[in-house]
């Protein structure tokens, strides 16, 4: 045991990969928010918000890792860490004017934008935050210092930014200010908060547990203060997110429990659940079940009722619908006709919806341009010819905004030509493509 210890503790051992005077001093240059990190910031603010916007994970992602938020919380954790008042101070000030700048160009950036959001599913991820998130802060937040530390650095920040998103809650707050939602803004600035201060709090821990250099404090009693209420202040924002996650596992118990009730009653004799729709309301999950064929008796309703208490769903959260169901008793081929009918009207919706998105297609192939081809025949026509671009678009009128379709043409020559060339060239592309407003622009 002894021998495996020692093998494990050497394992397990940072102090032969860690640089803490080269760690420090990094971290102290990347908390000032001064000159290209504000654009920065605003250009990946802009960029999360437009991901959010159209429910785009990889252009989510792509903001997250040019983000430079991630400076002035670890340096928080450094200052914490190490009894640095000052560059608590600063690092607190830098992330206060970073976070004012996010919210203020996510909130015009929604305002502006002239996109619904039909299935924000990216949004409403940000706006419940639990006790997974914050998981996922601490353990970042460990890696995170653990990276910066090292005396070979790798791409672990890059995933660490990812991982703990810090970005697209600070897009959602601002989109809950555009919107006046109120529900958005404080869950998305909750999980903000969250993940800032376990990021801050793990590299609080590692840099105490790596002995990184501390300003000794005339009082000790201040220090333990300070220990209290970093404390206290962990303990005021965890509790919310442990209750958080206590009502999300709740729900997914919930959503489980139906599907095995649903599973176990889809035929009830002659009756038969066609849909059912499950929502939380205070804590609690309504079930709300679609029946068609017969009407169901008392007795039948009955044994749904004990079916339902079996998978702890009560009675008086189950609503039982029988708007489709028919009020004469049925034969068994009157069944079967009916179940038959309503899964013809069902076909007959999704051959339409096909239908229609097939036309759509065809109206966007109808629109393609051969530009391969239009090329070929461009260069045997002109030799001297280096590049062609051909691109569909609108021309849009800034006084009343009434739009003209046109086709543009980039070309660019080993030498420039006359503009009797380019005009030549301009109406035989008009001619092959049959489009009467095509423009044709020299590259020079």
């Amino acid at each position: 045991m002894g021998k495996f210890k020692e093998q494990l503790k050497e394992i397990v051992n940072l102090t032969n990969y860690i640089d803490i005077s080269n760690a420090a001093d990094s971290i102290r240059k990347n908390i000032n928010f001064r000159g290209p990190n504000v654009w920065i910031l605003a250009s990946a603010i802009i960029i999360a918000s437009v991901g959010l916007n159209v429910n785009s994970v990889p252009v989510i992602i792509g903001a997250m890792l040019i983000s430079p938020l991630m400076g002035p919380i670890i340096g928080l954790g450094l200052g914490l860490g190490t009894n640095d008042t000052t560059l608590l101070k600063v690092s607190l000030k830098n992330l206060g004017i970073m976070v004012a700048i996010s919210i203020l160009a996510s909130s015009l950036y929604f305002l502006l934008s002239p996109l619904e959001m039909e299935n924000p599913t990216e949004l409403l991820a940000r706006t419940n935050p639990t006790i997974y998130d914050v998981l996922i802060a601490l353990f970042g937040g460990f890696a995170g210092i653990i990276e910066i530390s090292r005396k070979e650095k790798g791409t672990v920040i890059s995933g660490v930014a990812i991982a703990t998103a810090l970005m697209p809650p600070l897009c959602t707050v601002g989109y809950g200010i555009a919107t006046l939602n109120i529900h958005y803004l404080i869950g998305a600035l909750y999980l903000f908060f969250i993940n800032s201060v376990f990021i801050a709090l793990a590299t609080f821990v590692t840099v105490k547990y790596l002995k990184f250099p501390t300003i000794q404090l005339a009082n000790p009693s201040k220090q333990k203060k300070l220990n209290r209420n970093i404390t206290l202040f962990t303990l005021i924002m965890i509790i919310p997110s442990i209750l958080s996650a206590i009502v999300v596992i709740n729900e997914n118990s919930f959503n489980q429990n139906v599907k095995h009730f649903i599973s176990e009653n889809k035929t009830i004799n002659n009756s038969y659940i066609y849909d059912y729709d499950v929502t939380h309301e205070k804590r609690n999950g309504f079930i709300t079940i679609s029946v068609g064929g017969e009407v169901l008796t008392p007795s039948d309703k009955e044994l749904l009722y004990r079916s339902a208490e079996s998978y702890g769903i009560k009675r008086e959260n189950l609503t039982i619908n029988e708007n489709g169901a028919i009020k004469d008793k049925l034969s068994e081929n009157e069944m079967i006709k009916s179940i038959f009918e309503r899964n013809d009207q069902e076909i007959k919706r999704r051959e339409e919806m096909l239908d229609q998105m097939d036309k759509e297609l065809q109206s966007f192939k109808s629109k393609e341009l051969p530009s391969t081809q239009i090329a070929k025949e461009i260069a045997s026509q002109y030799p001297d010819l280096v590049s062609f671009s051909i691109s569909r678009g609108s021309a849009v009128s800034p006084s009343d905004l009434s739009q003209t379709e046109q086709i543009i043409i980039l070309v660019k020559w080993k030498r420039p030509v006359e503009d009797e060339t380019v005009t030549r060239l301009q109406k035989w592309l008009s001619a092959r493509l049959n489009f009467p407003n095509v423009k044709v622009i020299q590259e020079i």
